[in-house]
């Protein structure tokens, strides 16, 4: 089990970037793979981003791809997620978690999540 706590959401104008920080505890950290899902009220949570453990294989929604980039330091338990040429669209409640299985983009897989951070994109 990993204990995961979000940072860095907050108000920004369209084209603006923001970083988001997943802080994780524990000593198997290094071990799970870390993914970003978003939640926009009404609306289903989607997964953005996700990156192994070892770091050497990362995934995209297509939303994000070429704007998002999720990269991960695992001397400091923490997993970044950079958002550049960020969109109203983008607006949401960013949240991460973790997980020790194979599948990558289907949020019931993961088992350990934070308790998100708002990203607010203003027009």
């Amino acid at each position: 089990q990993v204990q995961l706590v979000e940072s860095g959401g907050g108000l920004v104008q369209a084209g603006g970037s923001l970083r988001l920080s997943c802080a994780g505890s524990g000593r198997t950290f290094s071990t799970y793979t870390i993914a970003w899902f978003r939640q926009a009220p009404g609306k289903e949570r989607e997964f953005v981003a996700a990156i192994r453990w070892d770091a050497g294989t990362t995934y995209y929604a297509d939303s994000g791809k070429g704007r998002f980039t999720i990269s991960r330091d695992n001397a400091k338990n923490t997993v970044y997620l950079q958002m550049n040429s960020l969109k109203p669209e983008d607006t949401a409640v960013y949240s991460c978690a973790a997980s020790t299985r194979q599948i990558i983009r289907i949020s019931e897989t993961y088992t350990d999540w934070g308790q998100g951070t708002q990203v607010t994109v203003s027009s």
